[in-house]
């Protein structure tokens, strides 16, 4: 992850995807547009950062309907966003110089022109890509750490249960779960391809493939004495699977809800949340911005367990910038493993 070592010019103009079509269901084709737009030099306070790979995330699918959320939506005929890495080729700042590698937040374009102050100087750790800024140790990374720590308060001893297991949230759950000592850690995934790399790379203790019969059956089955904390970025028939699973003042961590993001009309909710109740149930919703003051203790810590051989991480790389569309739908469809990033040096 070295700097580049020289820096080239910035071309006059440079590619973009525009949000062309809000989706009804899936995202289609035509609902991105690829468009060239002028490469504007930085002024005082800003820097000039030609990217080398961009993020995609399910969150972007909902920032794609028009509709009041945490976060405002994509604008029809405007260009979207989303987390990027890349090398500085200008800067009209002097914390920045050309060659140094950031983490930004101006994706979905080949080059971004940007407040300095929003973009963070990434340093180098051996072996590991720049692109891991946008997975392990980047903002997926920042959601699992801080979900499963601060959010679901995780105890040595618990008994977890992650579904969507195998993406780049789900198996940094599972991992750190069992370094912080979990007695028991379940996942749930797409594929037997999937079931094995959680249990053989990833070391959760029992996995299984969701598609293979219901899913409350197979969590019985992995953790017949129930579970104490559940890690949800799944949604529907998970979540009920994991109400009546977890024990008296079990938690559980609401982190996304893949399985309806794309659903035309409203999905049925659990139909267990009376077990809330008895139980006294601990559910709360998660978002990573609330979590920011972690980051240096989540970098620290994350380094280490990565340069010791504790932690390990996958990512699915599509290479081409006139792919990204492809490849953010792709990963909505769960055919990513890990990270899903779209490497513009391919």
């Amino acid at each position: 992850m070295a700097a580049e070592p020289t820096a080239p010019e910035a071309p006059a103009t440079a590619r973009e995807w525009h949000l062309a079509a809000r989706p009804e269901g899936w995202p289609v084709p035509t609902d991105f547009a690829l468009v060239e737009a002028p490469v504007r030099t930085p002024g005082p306070g800003e820097i000039l950062v030609r990217n080398t790979a961009l993020s995609v995330d399910p969150y972007m699918r909902g920032r794609m309907n028009d509709a009041k959320s945490y976060i405002p939506p994509f604008q029809l005929g405007a260009v979207m966003d989303g987390g990027a890495v890349g090398y500085v080729v200008a800067s009209g700042d002097e914390g920045f110089a050309p060659g140094d590698a950031v983490l930004h937040g101006l994706g979905w374009r080949e080059y971004a022109t940007l407040p300095a102050k929003h973009a963070v100087k990434v340093p180098e750790i051996e072996g590991v890509p720049l692109s891991a800024y946008l997975g392990v140790l980047g903002m997926p990374g920042l959601t699992a750490y801080a979900g499963l720590l601060a959010v679901g308060e995780l105890k040595e001893g618990d008994r977890v249960f992650v579904s969507g297991a195998a993406g780049a949230v789900g198996s940094m759950v599972g991992q750190i779960a069992k370094l912080k000592g979990a007695s028991l850690v379940v996942g749930s995934a797409g594929s037997a391809e999937k079931v094995a790399q959680l249990t053989e790379e990833y070391g959760f203790d029992a996995a299984f493939n969701y598609k293979d019969g219901p899913v409350g059956e197979q969590l019985a089955k992995a953790a017949p004495e129930g579970i104490d904390l559940y890690f949800d970025n799944v949604g529907g028939e998970h979540l009920e699977a994991a109400i009546s699973a977890l024990g008296v003042y079990g938690r559980a961590v609401l982190c996304g809800a893949i399985a309806q993001y794309n659903n035309t009309t409203a999905a049925p909710g659990p139909r267990n949340l009376a077990m809330i109740i008895g139980k006294r149930l601990r559910l709360e919703g998660l978002l990573v911005s609330d979590h920011n003051a972690l980051q240096p203790q989540f970098i620290a810590e994350v380094g280490g367990w990565l340069q010791a051989g504790e932690l390990r991480f996958a990512e699915t790389a599509v290479d081409g910038f006139e792919n990204t569309p492809e490849a953010f739908v792709d990963m909505l469809r769960g055919a990513n493993t890990g990270k899903m990033v779209v490497r513009l040096d391919g």
